[in-house]
């Protein structure tokens, strides 16, 4: 009985679980902002080079 009241790995997995939909939002965030920010840093990089 108390191997299924033992709720200290539930907690481990909880975490886990929070700290890849926090991965994932960062991931979804910056692609979205790369793709935004892909043609001014491509037209400043053109009128930057000789």
């Amino acid at each position: 009985m108390r191997f299924f009241k033992d709720e200290e790995g539930v907690t481990a997995i909880e975490y886990s679980l929070i700290a890849a939909l926090i991965a994932l939002v960062i991931v979804v965030a910056v692609t979205g902002i790369g793709k935004f920010l892909k043609t001014p840093f491509i037209t400043i990089g053109c009128a930057l080079s000789p």
